[in-house]
């Protein structure tokens, strides 16, 4: 931790966010072709687990609860390191770290826990072909897009989102990192059909995380006790990850994440959209929502 605050104050007037690079028709935060090659050829192992979503769909709270159950339910174990460095990102590399996310996974021990941004049709082959398990998580589009458009405000990683006007246009349209919402979620609920896939939603976590925990423990084939598995729900709310340092990213120094700006851990409640939405600009995302969704049978719902 305390070379990862060395590497980062080192680089406090030298970050820059991140290049949006060209893979296929969906932008990547990426820097050049030969890191995607690289990536591409990332080598998984057959008992990976890999958590994929979309941006601001989950994936801190989702990995806390991994993390719990691969630990037992040992909060401990899983509060020694800040969420953002214990499991490694597959495709990225961050401006303050000595290496790319996807070199500090090949140096992890086994079984790994590995996270991923990346729309279904550009996972590394790898993934496929050992099989791995891999627990993807949905958020519904205006809640994501409300957190995506706060985490470009606070995040130096990210450029600066403009108006949030502005931003809704670009989200609806698909021009930001990791592209269309609409492609990714379609792209991941058509692969579960002939992958070993687990796909959740973010509001059912939310409504019943028992339930949601007990359906990850069915997939990883695992059993824990009652009462670990309420110690899990207890650690992973969103109330005590928010007071929890290395889930809330806090410590991560302010030219990285300015939490002066938003926190990093928000609101976390479905309906949020709310309080952002005009009633013009709800009816003209409502209305592009259904042409983009219609045909599949993805449902979502927008509070709880």
């Amino acid at each position: 931790m305390e070379e990862i605050e060395k590497n980062a104050h080192s680089l406090e007037k030298k970050i820059a966010p991140l290049n949006l690079l060209d893979v296929h028709g969906v932008p990547l935060p990426l820097s050049s072709k030969e890191i995607w090659n690289k990536i591409c050829n990332f080598q998984a192992r057959p008992d990976d687990l890999i958590l994929a979503t979309y941006p601001k769909a989950g994936t801190t709270w989702t990995q806390e609860i991994l993390d719990m159950i691969q630990n037992d339910g040992d909060g401990e174990k899983c509060s020694q390191v800040v969420s953002l460095h214990r499991h490694p990102f597959i495709e990225l590399a961050f401006p303050y770290k000595e290496k790319p996310d996807w070199e500090i996974a090949l140096e992890m021990p086994s079984p790994r826990i590995l996270k991923t941004h990346l729309p279904s049709h550009l996972i590394p082959p790898s993934i496929w072909k050992q099989n791995c398990k891999i627990v993807y998580v949905a958020r519904n589009a205006k809640d994501s897009l409300v957190s995506y458009y706060h985490f470009h405000r606070m995040s130096s990683l990210l450029a600066d989102p403009q108006s949030w006007e502005d931003f809704c246009e670009k989200f609806m349209s698909g021009k930001v990192a990791y592209g269309s919402w609409y492609d990714h979620v379609k792209g991941w609920w058509a692969a579960k059909d002939k992958n070993r896939i687990l796909y959740l939603l973010y509001e059912d976590i939310k409504k019943n995380p028992k339930c949601e925990i007990n359906k990850v423990l069915d997939f990883l084939e695992k059993t824990l006790s009652e009462d670990i598995i309420n110690k899990i729900i207890h650690h992973t709310s969103f109330e005590v990850m928010k007071k929890n340092p290395m889930a809330s990213q806090s410590t991560l120094p302010s030219y990285v994440f300015d939490h002066t700006i938003s926190n990093f851990l928000r609101k976390g409640m479905p309906g949020d959209w709310k309080n952002h939405f005009t009633v013009a600009m709800n009816e003209k995302f409502d209305e592009h929502y259904e042409k983009k969704m219609a045909g599949t049978t993805l449902r979502f719902c927008t509070e709880i």
